[in-house]
Protein backbone atom coordinates (compact mmCIF):
# COMPACT_ATOMS: atom_id res chain seq x y z
CA UNK A 1 0.00 0.00 0.00
CA UNK A 2 1.56 3.58 -1.01
CA UNK A 3 2.30 5.68 2.06
CA UNK A 4 0.27 8.86 2.92
CA UNK A 5 2.31 11.60 2.02
CA UNK A 6 2.20 15.53 2.69
CA UNK A 7 1.97 16.53 -1.03
CA UNK A 8 -0.95 17.52 -3.42
CA UNK A 9 -0.83 16.24 -6.63
CA UNK A 10 -4.27 17.50 -8.00
CA UNK A 11 -4.09 21.13 -7.10
CA UNK A 12 -7.23 22.72 -8.90
CA UNK A 13 -7.37 20.53 -11.79
CA UNK A 14 -9.37 20.66 -14.61
CA UNK A 15 -11.29 23.99 -12.60
CA UNK A 16 -9.14 26.99 -11.86
CA UNK A 17 -10.40 29.36 -10.12
CA UNK A 18 -10.45 33.04 -12.19
CA UNK A 19 -8.12 34.85 -10.23
CA UNK A 20 -10.46 38.61 -11.04
CA UNK A 21 -7.14 40.20 -11.76
CA UNK A 22 -7.35 44.16 -11.48
CA UNK A 23 -9.00 45.11 -14.67
CA UNK A 24 -9.90 42.08 -15.90
CA UNK A 25 -6.11 41.33 -17.15
CA UNK A 26 -6.02 37.61 -18.60
CA UNK A 27 -2.19 37.37 -16.95
CA UNK A 28 -0.35 38.45 -13.89
CA UNK A 29 3.43 38.93 -14.62
CA UNK A 30 5.48 39.47 -11.88
CA UNK A 31 9.09 40.06 -12.50
CA UNK A 32 11.66 38.56 -9.82
CA UNK A 33 15.60 39.97 -9.64
CA UNK A 34 17.35 37.68 -7.21
CA UNK A 35 20.14 40.06 -4.67
CA UNK A 36 22.05 37.50 -3.60
CA UNK A 37 25.48 38.32 -3.83
CA UNK A 38 27.92 39.78 -0.89
CA UNK A 39 25.56 36.66 0.81
CA UNK A 40 26.80 33.40 -0.66
CA UNK A 41 29.37 31.20 0.83
CA UNK A 42 32.54 32.62 1.18
CA UNK A 43 35.66 32.02 3.06
CA UNK A 44 35.71 35.37 4.53
CA UNK A 45 32.37 34.58 6.28
CA UNK A 46 33.87 31.59 7.87
CA UNK A 47 32.19 29.18 5.53
CA UNK A 48 35.34 27.34 4.76
CA UNK A 49 34.22 27.22 1.15
CA UNK A 50 33.99 29.76 -2.07
CA UNK A 51 30.13 29.79 -3.94
CA UNK A 52 30.46 29.02 -7.29
CA UNK A 53 26.66 28.59 -7.80
CA UNK A 54 25.15 30.65 -10.72
CA UNK A 55 28.70 31.98 -12.02
CA UNK A 56 30.33 31.93 -15.86
CA UNK A 57 32.01 27.95 -14.93
CA UNK A 58 29.91 26.15 -13.02
CA UNK A 59 32.35 23.68 -11.18
CA UNK A 60 35.22 25.79 -9.65
CA UNK A 61 38.73 24.41 -10.20
CA UNK A 62 40.33 26.13 -7.16
CA UNK A 63 40.13 23.26 -4.47
CA UNK A 64 37.34 23.30 -1.78
CA UNK A 65 38.68 25.20 1.41
CA UNK A 66 40.62 28.15 -0.84
CA UNK A 67 39.05 31.12 -2.22
CA UNK A 68 38.03 30.88 -5.42
CA UNK A 69 38.65 35.17 -6.47
CA UNK A 70 37.48 34.37 -9.56
CA UNK A 71 33.90 33.22 -8.58
CA UNK A 72 33.99 35.97 -5.75
CA UNK A 73 35.01 38.81 -8.55
CA UNK A 74 31.76 37.58 -10.50
CA UNK A 75 29.48 37.52 -7.77
CA UNK A 76 30.99 41.60 -7.37
CA UNK A 77 29.75 41.83 -10.99
CA UNK A 78 26.43 41.36 -10.06
CA UNK A 79 26.35 44.02 -7.09
CA UNK A 80 28.92 46.44 -8.71
CA UNK A 81 27.03 46.44 -12.79
CA UNK A 82 24.30 43.76 -13.19
CA UNK A 83 22.10 45.63 -10.79
CA UNK A 84 22.31 49.22 -11.69
CA UNK A 85 21.69 47.99 -15.76
CA UNK A 86 18.60 46.13 -14.60
CA UNK A 87 17.81 48.67 -12.40
CA UNK A 88 17.78 51.25 -15.71
CA UNK A 89 15.89 48.78 -17.60
CA UNK A 90 13.05 48.74 -15.40
CA UNK A 91 13.43 52.50 -14.51
CA UNK A 92 13.19 53.55 -18.00
CA UNK A 93 10.28 51.14 -18.71
CA UNK A 94 8.19 52.72 -15.62
CA UNK A 95 7.47 48.83 -14.21
CA UNK A 96 7.78 47.34 -10.89
CA UNK A 97 9.93 44.28 -10.21
CA UNK A 98 9.90 42.41 -6.84
CA UNK A 99 13.66 41.70 -5.28
CA UNK A 100 14.04 38.36 -3.46
CA UNK A 101 16.29 39.91 -0.77
CA UNK A 102 19.56 38.18 1.25
CA UNK A 103 19.24 40.56 3.73
CA UNK A 104 23.50 40.08 4.78
CA UNK A 105 23.64 40.97 0.76
CA UNK A 106 22.02 44.36 0.82
CA UNK A 107 23.34 45.53 4.02
CA UNK A 108 27.11 45.28 2.28
CA UNK A 109 25.61 47.60 -0.88
CA UNK A 110 23.42 50.19 0.87
CA UNK A 111 23.24 52.14 -2.41
CA UNK A 112 21.56 49.49 -3.74
CA UNK A 113 19.30 48.97 -0.71
CA UNK A 114 18.38 52.78 -1.27
CA UNK A 115 17.92 52.86 -5.04
CA UNK A 116 15.53 49.78 -4.45
CA UNK A 117 13.53 51.66 -2.18
CA UNK A 118 13.83 54.88 -4.15
CA UNK A 119 11.97 52.99 -6.79
CA UNK A 120 9.05 51.52 -5.01
CA UNK A 121 10.27 47.93 -5.36
CA UNK A 122 8.73 45.57 -3.19
CA UNK A 123 10.90 42.92 -0.72
CA UNK A 124 10.42 39.34 -0.64
CA UNK A 125 12.86 38.17 2.46
CA UNK A 126 15.75 35.68 0.35
CA UNK A 127 16.93 34.95 3.82
CA UNK A 128 20.40 36.25 6.14
CA UNK A 129 22.48 34.32 4.02
CA UNK A 130 22.25 32.81 0.54
CA UNK A 131 22.47 29.33 1.92
CA UNK A 132 20.40 26.34 2.02
CA UNK A 133 18.02 26.10 4.77
CA UNK A 134 17.47 22.53 4.25
CA UNK A 135 21.50 21.89 5.49
CA UNK A 136 20.29 23.93 9.12
CA UNK A 137 19.16 22.53 12.15
CA UNK A 138 15.48 23.80 13.30
CA UNK A 139 17.34 26.46 16.09
CA UNK A 140 19.89 27.72 13.43
CA UNK A 141 16.89 28.26 10.86
CA UNK A 142 15.09 29.93 13.49
CA UNK A 143 18.09 31.85 13.90
CA UNK A 144 18.42 33.14 10.45
CA UNK A 145 14.45 34.18 10.00
CA UNK A 146 14.92 36.26 12.80
CA UNK A 147 18.50 37.80 11.86
CA UNK A 148 16.83 37.93 7.65
CA UNK A 149 13.89 40.48 9.09
CA UNK A 150 15.63 42.58 11.64
CA UNK A 151 18.40 43.08 8.85
CA UNK A 152 15.61 44.21 6.33
CA UNK A 153 13.57 46.18 8.94
CA UNK A 154 16.71 48.28 9.73
CA UNK A 155 17.36 48.68 6.06
CA UNK A 156 14.18 49.48 4.67
CA UNK A 157 12.82 50.47 7.82
CA UNK A 158 9.43 47.91 7.51
CA UNK A 159 9.64 44.14 7.64
CA UNK A 160 9.37 41.63 4.69
CA UNK A 161 6.17 39.98 4.59
CA UNK A 162 6.93 37.27 1.92
CA UNK A 163 9.48 34.58 2.04
CA UNK A 164 11.68 32.25 -0.31
CA UNK A 165 14.34 30.09 0.48
CA UNK A 166 17.64 29.52 -1.62
CA UNK A 167 16.37 26.43 -4.39
CA UNK A 168 14.03 24.72 -1.53
CA UNK A 169 12.79 24.88 2.28
CA UNK A 170 13.49 22.61 4.93
CA UNK A 171 10.65 20.17 6.25
CA UNK A 172 10.16 23.26 8.97
CA UNK A 173 10.32 26.16 7.26
CA UNK A 174 7.22 26.94 6.52
CA UNK A 175 6.30 25.81 10.38
CA UNK A 176 8.52 28.39 11.40
CA UNK A 177 7.24 31.20 9.43
CA UNK A 178 3.56 30.71 10.91
CA UNK A 179 5.11 30.27 14.41
CA UNK A 180 7.03 33.88 13.23
CA UNK A 181 3.44 35.26 12.65
CA UNK A 182 4.03 38.11 10.25
CA UNK A 183 4.35 37.02 6.61
CA UNK A 184 1.66 37.04 4.09
CA UNK A 185 3.01 34.18 1.61
CA UNK A 186 5.88 32.10 1.03
CA UNK A 187 7.09 31.64 -2.66
CA UNK A 188 8.62 28.08 -1.83
CA UNK A 189 6.97 26.35 -4.86
CA UNK A 190 6.88 25.58 -8.32
CA UNK A 191 4.01 23.63 -8.52
CA UNK A 192 1.15 25.96 -9.91
CA UNK A 193 0.54 29.17 -12.22
CA UNK A 194 -1.82 30.82 -8.98
CA UNK A 195 -1.23 31.30 -5.52
CA UNK A 196 -3.39 28.71 -3.15
CA UNK A 197 -3.50 27.84 0.78
CA UNK A 198 -2.34 25.40 2.88
CA UNK A 199 -2.38 24.68 6.30
CA UNK A 200 0.26 23.63 9.02
CA UNK A 201 -0.64 23.16 12.49
CA UNK A 202 -4.25 23.63 11.35
CA UNK A 203 -3.40 27.28 10.47
CA UNK A 204 -3.91 28.80 7.01
CA UNK A 205 -1.20 30.23 4.82
CA UNK A 206 -0.81 31.81 1.56
CA UNK A 207 1.69 30.05 -1.17
CA UNK A 208 2.71 32.17 -4.48
CA UNK A 209 4.59 29.81 -6.51
CA UNK A 210 8.00 31.00 -7.76
CA UNK A 211 9.71 29.55 -10.77
CA UNK A 212 12.93 27.78 -12.17
CA UNK A 213 11.65 27.49 -15.94
CA UNK A 214 10.93 31.33 -16.82
CA UNK A 215 14.91 31.92 -15.40
CA UNK A 216 17.84 32.98 -16.58
CA UNK A 217 19.60 29.99 -14.15
CA UNK A 218 19.09 28.22 -17.56
CA UNK A 219 22.49 30.23 -18.59
CA UNK A 220 24.50 28.53 -16.09
CA UNK A 221 23.15 24.95 -16.71
CA UNK A 222 24.11 26.12 -20.84
CA UNK A 223 20.31 26.01 -22.08
CA UNK A 224 20.50 29.38 -22.87
CA UNK A 225 23.31 30.85 -24.72
CA UNK A 226 22.23 34.44 -25.80
CA UNK A 227 19.80 37.04 -25.21
CA UNK A 228 17.35 36.08 -28.10
CA UNK A 229 17.12 32.86 -26.36
CA UNK A 230 15.62 34.13 -23.28
CA UNK A 231 13.29 36.07 -25.16
CA UNK A 232 12.16 33.32 -27.24
CA UNK A 233 11.60 31.36 -23.83
CA UNK A 234 9.89 33.93 -22.29
CA UNK A 235 7.64 35.38 -25.01
CA UNK A 236 6.46 31.86 -25.96
CA UNK A 237 5.70 31.28 -22.21
CA UNK A 238 4.18 34.58 -22.22
CA UNK A 239 1.91 33.86 -25.40
CA UNK A 240 0.29 30.62 -24.59
CA UNK A 241 -0.56 32.06 -21.17
CA UNK A 242 -1.82 34.85 -22.44
CA UNK A 243 -3.66 32.90 -24.93
CA UNK A 244 -5.42 30.94 -22.09
CA UNK A 245 -6.18 34.09 -20.25
CA UNK A 246 -9.09 34.67 -22.51
CA UNK A 247 -10.89 32.42 -20.31
CA UNK A 248 -8.61 30.72 -17.65
CA UNK A 249 -6.10 33.77 -16.53
CA UNK A 250 -2.93 32.96 -14.66
CA UNK A 251 -0.15 34.45 -13.45
CA UNK A 252 3.46 34.41 -14.87
CA UNK A 253 6.56 34.79 -12.59
CA UNK A 254 10.43 35.66 -14.70
CA UNK A 255 13.84 35.24 -12.22
CA UNK A 256 16.60 37.14 -12.52
CA UNK A 257 20.16 36.97 -11.63
CA UNK A 258 22.25 39.98 -11.29
CA UNK A 259 25.28 38.48 -12.13
CA UNK A 260 23.76 36.28 -14.88
CA UNK A 261 21.29 38.54 -16.63
CA UNK A 262 22.88 41.51 -15.76
CA UNK A 263 25.67 40.88 -18.78
CA UNK A 264 24.55 43.42 -21.82
CA UNK A 265 24.30 40.54 -24.23
CA UNK A 266 21.79 38.90 -22.02
CA UNK A 267 19.69 41.90 -20.47
CA UNK A 268 19.15 42.62 -24.16
CA UNK A 269 16.51 39.41 -24.15
CA UNK A 270 14.80 41.18 -21.27
CA UNK A 271 14.32 44.58 -22.38
CA UNK A 272 12.90 42.76 -25.80
CA UNK A 273 10.79 41.05 -23.41
CA UNK A 274 9.88 43.87 -21.46
CA UNK A 275 9.18 46.09 -25.13
CA UNK A 276 6.91 43.42 -26.47
CA UNK A 277 4.90 42.48 -23.26
CA UNK A 278 3.99 46.15 -23.16
CA UNK A 279 2.26 46.24 -26.46
CA UNK A 280 0.17 43.74 -25.42
CA UNK A 281 -3.46 44.84 -23.62
CA UNK A 282 -4.62 43.17 -20.13
CA UNK A 283 -1.32 42.48 -19.19
CA UNK A 284 -1.24 43.13 -14.68
CA UNK A 285 2.66 43.42 -14.16
CA UNK A 286 3.05 43.77 -10.38
CA UNK A 287 4.36 43.16 -7.60
CA UNK A 288 4.66 39.59 -5.39
CA UNK A 289 3.20 41.77 -2.68
CA UNK A 290 -0.01 42.82 -4.70
CA UNK A 291 -0.01 39.35 -6.02
CA UNK A 292 -0.67 38.11 -2.11
CA UNK A 293 -3.09 41.08 -1.59
CA UNK A 294 -4.91 40.54 -4.27
CA UNK A 295 -5.27 36.99 -3.29
CA UNK A 296 -6.07 37.16 0.02
CA UNK A 297 -8.73 39.77 -0.21
CA UNK A 298 -10.82 38.31 -3.66
CA UNK A 299 -10.08 34.64 -2.81
CA UNK A 300 -9.65 34.52 1.14
CA UNK A 301 -9.58 30.94 3.02
CA UNK A 302 -12.97 29.64 3.37
CA UNK A 303 -11.96 26.42 5.37
CA UNK A 304 -9.91 22.92 4.75
CA UNK A 305 -10.94 22.41 1.01
CA UNK A 306 -9.01 25.43 0.49
CA UNK A 307 -5.97 23.75 1.70
CA UNK A 308 -3.20 22.67 -1.09
CA UNK A 309 -6.00 23.87 -3.71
Amino acid sequence: MAQATERDLIGYGATPPNPNWPNGARLALNFVLNYEEGSEYNIGDGDGLSDSSLVEMPGSPVAQGERDLAAESMFEYGSRVGFWRLMRIFAERDIPMTVYACALALERNLPAAEAIRAAGHDICCHGWRWIEHFKLTEAQEREHIRLAIDSLKRIFGERPLGWYCRYGPSVNTRRLLLEEGDFLYDSDSYNDELPYYVTTGGRPHLVIPYTLTNNDVKFGSSNFGTGEDFFVYLKESFDVLYEEGRTAPKMMNVGMHMRLLGHPGRASGLMRFIDYVKSKPDVWICKRIDLARHWLEHHPYRGAHDAGH
